[in-house]
């Protein structure tokens, strides 16, 4: 659903390197492909969420899908020119974070921030779910074991990602061809159908219990208005396509567009027509692929692809968040930690936090897709209206020509998307949406907080300023502890007198015994460096260094505690080394001020 940043924020995931061509940019069906897939497979479940929600009112009212279905369009067209301009706007990637940050001031950057943070969570756990559904439709026997299929498939996810396994926009053509072909013909060959081919799924009753009123409407266009998810992902992507960028991408705007809207119209008519109501164990578009193909291999393709297409659009996330993550990370609003990247060019602790995050959405929703679409869409239309807002503000600053028609424009589809935004705010805020309003807030609460903090800290460093010159302190002193001699002690005590003016060897040992055959050891070894014993009757070897060091470091010298620790050569052995060195390191840092160095001594083993 989204490519690399494509879909909100960043960059896409065929990121371009120094000294590549315009070949390794996309084109405009390349671009279809790699960037499309979150709005293109928002099919398999906006649709459906419109019938579930006119259902209430008796099987009658799925007559007003087709009503519901124009008024998203309509909505999705206003999308579809807005996004034109912002294309034109910001040539170099339009995503609401960067707009709202430049345009809107450091709140609406806040607002803008956590809100696709809930979008990408949201977008793996509806995506996995859909998928689930897709699956469960073709393969009956899995409908009772949705959540394992979510979390299996989420699993995988997560390891590819981690280990940097990314997919290019060629690649991703042929499925994005196939869905398409797969659900125009659905709506094509069920067209031209009298009755439909086949029956899939058990009969479940519906006795009205809400009238087709007002609110029923709004609550089936809220509902539905999750399949306009990813609409604004070819903006955020504008450097990835190929010369001239700024009308390639457009003209993949409008295309894309022009599909989703034919897709949803066609769908949404043959509801209409059939009325097509929730059945036991499918999904409505499971439904329908059988009442245009019946139930033999066309059905079972057309549900696994669809599957692939939802597992496709979740991938993307992957690629998505973690590097919006180390955006807030680099303007020092999320741990410094989540904008560091391993060898392979991944953001592992931002993978690591949307596989946590997604996974306890799906748990606690039970993979259920119709409780979390209330959750899905607010964030994504708070991201739609910071963006129209912005590139408002930047037509009345910069006043070029024919402005005003263009602030007009961007202006409707803001008061658009934010009428769009209250209404799904109003009539899902007791079926989960209050989660996202509480989010939200607590989102931009703790990205304030850290950011308060990095300044903090930037203000007592005196980042930014030039720091008087430096103490000229007296001559240092280097620790070593250690246990007997050996080769490690060799390697520990020649790296310790390179670092500094002296050197002293500290050993803690209980029995007298033993600290006689160290000490006779010792002298026999003669390295130049004064050996300290340390009697440690309680058998305690932290405290008594630490002691140690403390007591050296009154005299104002600067210290150093050099730890050596055998590192053996496979990961596997680790588990077997004594891990009192990490231990007194961790100590010393906690309660003093002196410097301490890890020095490994890896083993051929």
């Amino acid at each position: 659903m989204v490519y690399g940043l494509a879909r909100r924020e960043l960059r896409p995931k065929v990121p371009l390197r120094p000294g590549e061509g315009e070949k390794h940019r996309l084109t405009s069906l390349e671009g279809l492909a790699a960037l499309s897939l979150d709005a293109l497979s928002s099919v398999a479940y906006g649709p459906e969420a419109i019938v579930l929600a006119l259902v209430a009112a008796g099987t009658g009212a799925l007559t007003a899908t087709l009503p519901v279905t124009l008024a998203i369009v309509l909505l999705l067209a206003s999308l579809v020119v807005s996004y034109a301009q912002v294309i034109a706007v910001h040539p170099d990637g339009g995503g609401a974070y960067a707009v709202a940050k430049k345009d809107l001031g450091p709140a609406s950057s806040l607002l803008a921030a956590a809100s696709l943070v809930v979008d990408y969570v949201l977008t793996v756990a509806v995506s996995l779910a859909a998928g689930a559904d897709a699956l469960a439709s073709a393969f009956p026997a899995l409908a009772h074991d949705k959540l394992p299929v979510c979390l299996a498939g989420l699993a995988l996810l997560t390891a590819v990602n981690l280990r940097g396994i990314t997919e290019s926009a060629r690649a991703l053509m042929l499925p994005t061809a196939l869905f398409i072909v797969a659900i125009l013909g659905v709506v094509v060959v069920d067209l031209l159908r009298s009755h439909p081919a086949a029956v899939v799924g058990t009969y479940r009753s519906f006795p009205a219990h809400e009238s087709l009123g007002l609110l029923l409407l709004l609550k089936a266009f809220s509902s539905g208005c999750s399949a306009l998810t990813g609409v604004e992902a070819i903006a955020n992507a504008v450097p990835a396509f190929r010369t001239p960028r700024v009308k390639r991408a457009q003209r993949t705007e409008l295309m894309l567009g022009g599909l989703l809207g034919v897709m949803l119209v066609g769908l949404a008519v043959l509801i209409h027509r059939d009325r097509v109501a929730p059945r036991g164990d499918v999904t409505v578009l499971a439904q329908l692929t059988a009442g245009a193909f019946g139930t033999g291999w066309p059905y079972y393709a057309t549900n696994l692809l669809v599957t692939l297409v939802l597992g496709l659009a979740a991938n993307t996330s992957f690629g998505g968040l973690p590097v919006l993550m180390s955006l807030l990370a680099r303007d020092h609003r999320l741990p410094h930690l989540f904008g560091l990247r391993a060898e392979r060019p991944v953001y592992r602790y931002g993978v690591a936090a949307l596989a946590l995050l997604a996974a306890f959405l799906l748990v606690t929703t039970d993979a259920d897709t119709h409780r979390l679409i209330p959750l899905f869409a607010i964030g994504v239309f708070i991201g739609f209206t910071l963006s129209q807002l912005g590139l408002v503000r930047h037509w009345r600053r910069e006043r070029p020509a024919g402005w005003r028609r263009r602030a007009l424009i961007n202006g409707t589809g803001a008061v658009l998307t934010t009428l769009a935004g209250v209404i799904l705010l109003t009539t899902k805020f007791l079926e989960g949406a209050w989660v996202v309003v509480v989010a939200v807030p607590l989102l931009m609460l703790l990205f304030a907080r850290i950011q308060r903090y990095y300044t903090a800290v930037g203000e007592e460093l005196g980042l930014g300023r030039i720091p008087g010159p430096p103490d000229r302190r007296s001559a240092s002193l280097v620790i070593v502890p250690l246990g007997e001699v050996s080769k490690l002690a060799r390697y520990a005590i020649g790296a310790a007198l390179a670092l500094g003016d002296e050197v002293v060897a500290v050993a803690v040992h209980a029995d007298p015994e033993k600290q006689r055959a160290l000490r006779e050891a010792w002298d026999r070894w003669n390295p130049g460096v004064r050996l300290d014993m340390i009697d440690s009757p309680h058998h305690s070897l932290v405290q008594p260094v630490v002691d140690y060091v403390r007591r050296a470091a009154r005299d104002g010298r600067q210290i150093a505690v050099l730890i050596p620790e055998v590192e053996p050569r496979h990961r596997r052995y680790e588990i077997l080394q004594n891990q009192r060195g990490l231990l007194l390191a961790t100590v010393l840092r906690a309660r003093t001020d002196v410097v301490v160095c890890m020095l490994p001594y890896r083993l051929g083993l």
